[in-house]
């Protein structure tokens, strides 16, 4: 009898929740060409918040056994982010940038993950931002380019230029979790963990349809 490996399952049990978050009207509005380029300011924004935390939850488990492995400068978007938003709001982008409440009680998640130090949670959230910029983000960056006229300057987030195939990165990084000695308790709190993280990401979109429909 095979036994699936721990990256297969963990995709085969997000799926559907990962199709949540990619259906929400938000983002079929944005990736269909019928939203505003002021949408796609709003999840540049939510995004700088998120990755905040996750970057510096990061150099919290840069010397952890497990998850160091899967932490690399290649990966990096906040420098990214910081042009982006110069680039789209202009030098005084931070003093008009919030976050939504979604946005809030996710950055909450991951720090209480980091201040935790559960190696778990973070590679479980690492896994879901980073593996779908590399998927699907690339997809967004794409049409955020055609929709909106972007060159690189907007869409410097989806842009890993010190990546030159995403697909065998993410071959690497599935091996990598499939490496990882966790019990089967662990890998199944890894796996609801992922779930939550999308669930964040879902919330993020019903509010950012939220406040656009209330201005």
């Amino acid at each position: 009898m095979s036994v699936i490996p721990f990256s297969q399952a963990l995709r085969e049990r997000t799926w559907s929740s990962h199709g949540d978050s990619e259906g929400a009207s938000f983002m079929k509005d944005l990736m269909s060409g019928t939203g505003t380029r002021e949408d796609y300011i709003a999840l540049v924004v939510q995004h700088y918040f998120i990755y905040e935390a996750l970057e510096a939850a990061a150099e919290t488990f840069a010397s952890d056994p497990v998850a160091s492995a899967f932490i690399s400068p290649q990966l990096t978007r906040m420098p990214a982010l910081v042009a982006d938003l110069e680039f789209l709001l202009g030098p005084d982008w931070r003093d008009q940038i919030s976050p939504v409440p979604s946005a809030l009680r996710y950055v909450d998640r991951i720090n209480e993950v980091a201040a935790e130090g559960w190696a778990g949670g973070f590679i479980a959230h690492h896994y879901t931002r980073y593996m779908g910029d590399l998927s699907g983000g690339q997809a967004i960056g794409r049409l955020m380019q055609r929709h909106f006229g972007f060159d690189s300057q907007g869409v410097s987030f989806y842009l890993f230029d010190q990546i030159a195939s995403p697909k065998e990165f993410k071959d690497t990084y599935r091996d990598q979790l499939d490496a990882v000695q966790w019990s089967d308790e662990e890998r199944e709190r890894v796996i609801d963990e992922v779930l939550v993280a999308y669930g964040f990401n879902t919330d993020l979109f019903v509010d950012l349809s939220t406040a656009k429909a209330a201005v």
